[in-house]
């Protein structure tokens, strides 16, 4: 983003004394030769008992390489691909007399090994998001190497069960993420002022100024991308206390702003850091203080490839404070993958609102419903769906009013571009098959609060309040994309725009602007005519949102001048942000984010997810010799 402004006798004696010594010396000899017998005995058994042993590790490290080969592959596979068409076609119909993706192999001077899928499937107790397995692995000593197992070799079997998912992603817990270099160029503490989590994959560097972040920077190494990034923040930029954090946000009366920041931690209110009102609270609170609570950090911290470090830092020529909290590095997080359009198109098509009441027990009026867009229509004078089965075809251009907002419910797929600008009232996302070009401010009609003093009452309100999410095969593009210049341009091309390999070593290549795509226009451009963006984009100051790109998340605001505000997050593998008016704020929405207590974020609009893979048992089936 950038700012285009700136730790009994002697002898008697004598004969017993020989007499004595003489039958010790025979006892002794005796127990001597008894417990050699007993030592021989007992060694035997023990060097059997240690030779069993022994083999039994060595069977289990087979079985587990096998398991992890057979594993390995499939993970990478969904990993790369991020839907479940190729585990289901590999591993449909397996069974422990027909396994399925077998893989086979040996570990020299051990043993050989096989593995393969016994059992598939969705579980009968999780959504389409999931699919379970379980792999049986065969372990042997071939002590011939024939290959085969012979009736003297002995042989161990290893199940384990594993749930491949498309989850949540993680990469939606910040307000800020990218999968490339993050940067911030030109802000100072007053300019631009963050109220929630950034990330990147790769570095993180502020230059030309420090500005406000308040929440934690986190940054890892990813050898995946053109430069192979080490994973670092460059320098700690200027964060509030509590206190005025809590002070700032009760002045900061730029429209509902304030009413957008998460509260301020308070321990009169939220409790003692670590216990169970903490807890309830830590989800909708900024806490400046890092500590470690139960093994756990909690607060804003800076975490990259160094570890974990709690920072002070309340001007930019402050004195500056540092505290080491944990060593551990970061890790890259896999990032959604909006390739294969398809997949969201049928996500959508088969949609149904499937929650019956909200948090304080009232109905859901949109229980069993589908999904879908609406817009006002000024020559019937009412509203007109625009998809069908929660699809559109072609593009869509969405404008709403105050008086007549976007209504969404739902994800709702749209083949090429969306064009939006506008009020905009439900919960749902567009998922556009090529861009999202936002060419005005978005604002949610009923917009959400996180002030109060009671968690439950909060999280009831906000539960029915408007989200909106924006997700991109192509670029998310702000502003007027006829009036981009050669600073927007540079910063959507390489060198700046970084190539990257894919999980399989593939190189694709880095996000030129002036590349054309299939329509025929440059990836900046929309396909809905110039003169068509020309007569409707405006200056774009407010956007309320969950911004997901595929590519570039960049574009123009503040143009017309004023205060410029994002609530939400943005998501992109490249950032090209330029900023013409100041401040800016960037404000989390912590509906989103995945909740401690119910492992689900409070409000659900099917945002682009990730792979993960779960391991939940490991269970041995015996010992025996081949047969």
């Amino acid at each position: 983003m950038k700012n285009t402004r700136k730790q009994r006798s002697s002898k008697q004696q004598q004969l017993g004394q020989r007499g004595s010594t003489y039958l010790s010396s025979m006892i002794l000899f005796l127990g001597l030769s008894a417990a050699g017998v007993a030592y021989l005995n007992t060694g035997s058994s023990t060097m059997k008992i240690a030779s069993r042993r022994a083999m039994d590790v060595q069977m289990t490290q087979l079985c587990e390489a096998g398991l992890q080969m057979c594993l390995r592959a499939q993970w990478r596979d969904f990993k790369q691909n991020q839907n479940f068409t190729n585990l289901d076609n590999a591993n449909n119909g397996a069974t422990i007399d027909a396994p399925k993706s077998v893989a086979s192999g040996s570990i020299t001077g051990v043993g050989r090994f096989s593995a393969g899928v016994v059992q598939y499937g969705q579980p009968a107790y999780a959504d389409s998001y999931s699919r379970g397995a379980t792999l049986r692995a065969v372990g042997w000593l071939d002590t011939n190497n024939n290959g085969a197992i012979d009736s003297n070799e002995p042989v161990k079997i290893i199940e384990s069960k594993v749930v491949f998912e498309l989850a949540r992603s993680e990469v939606f817990d910040y307000t800020y993420f990218v999968n490339n270099f993050g940067w911030m160029t030109g802000f100072n503490e007053n300019q631009l002022i963050i109220n929630g989590d950034m990330r990147a994959n790769g570095n993180f560097s502020f230059a030309s100024g420090l500005p406000t972040v308040n929440g934690s920077i986190v940054a890892a190494a990813n050898e995946r991308i053109d430069g192979n990034p080490a994973g670092l923040v460059n320098v700690a930029p200027v964060k509030d206390t509590n206190a005025t954090y809590a002070s700032e946000q009760s002045a900061a009366n730029n429209g509902d702003n304030q009413n957008r920041w998460r509260q301020a931690y308070d321990v009169t209110k939220h409790g003692v850091r670590g216990g169970d009102t903490y807890k309830q609270w830590k989800d909708i609170i900024f806490d400046s203080d890092a500590t470690v609570q139960n093994g756990n950090v909690e607060g804003a911290r800076i975490f990259d490839s160094r570890g974990s470090r709690g920072w002070s830092r309340t001007t930019a020529s402050g004195t500056y404070g540092e505290t080491i909290l944990d060593k551990s590095s970061t890790s890259e997080v896999v990032m959604p993958d909006l390739s294969a359009l398809s997949v969201y198109q049928l996500a959508s098509q088969n949609y149904t609102d499937t929650k019956q009441s909200f948090g304080d027990g009232s109905a859901n009026p949109f229980h069993g419903q589908g999904a879908w867009v609406d817009v006002w229509n000024s020559s019937t004078n009412s509203y007109q769906r625009l998809s069908t089965n929660g699809t559109v075809s072609g593009s869509a251009v969405l404008v709403g009013t105050t008086t007549n907002p976007i209504k969404i419910h739902g994800p709702v797929t749209v083949d090429q571009d969306v064009v939006i600008k506008g009020s905009v009232s439900g919960q749902g996302t567009l998922y556009a098959g090529r861009n999202v070009h936002i060419i005005g401010s978005i604002r949610y009609v009923n917009k959400p609060n996180f002030k109060g003093t009671s968690p439950s009452l909060i999280d009831n309100a906000n539960e029915k309040s408007d989200v909106l999410g924006l997700a991109a095969r192509g670029s998310v593009m702000m502003g007027n994309p006829n009036n981009y210049n050669s600073t927007n341009f540079y910063y959507m091309s390489p060198p700046f725009t970084k190539s990257r390999k894919d999980y399989d070593g593939n190189t694709i290549a880095a996000f030129n602007c002036y590349d054309r795509d299939s329509s025929g226009r440059m990836k900046y451009q929309s396909v809905i005519p110039d003169a068509t963006m020309n007569s409707l984009a405006e200056g774009v100051n407010q956007v309320d949102g969950i911004i997901y790109t595929n590519f570039v998340g960049g574009g123009n605001l503040g143009t017309g001048g004023g205060t410029v505000i994002l609530n939400g997050s943005l998501i992109s593998r490249d950032e090209a942000m330029i900023v013409y008016s100041l401040p800016m704020f960037e404000n989390y929405d912590p509906r989103v984010k995945e909740r401690v207590f119910t492992s689900r974020p409070l409000v659900d609009v099917v945002l682009p997810r990730s792979p993960k893979l779960n391991r939940s048992t490991w269970q041995e089936r015996g010992v025996s010799y081949g047969s």
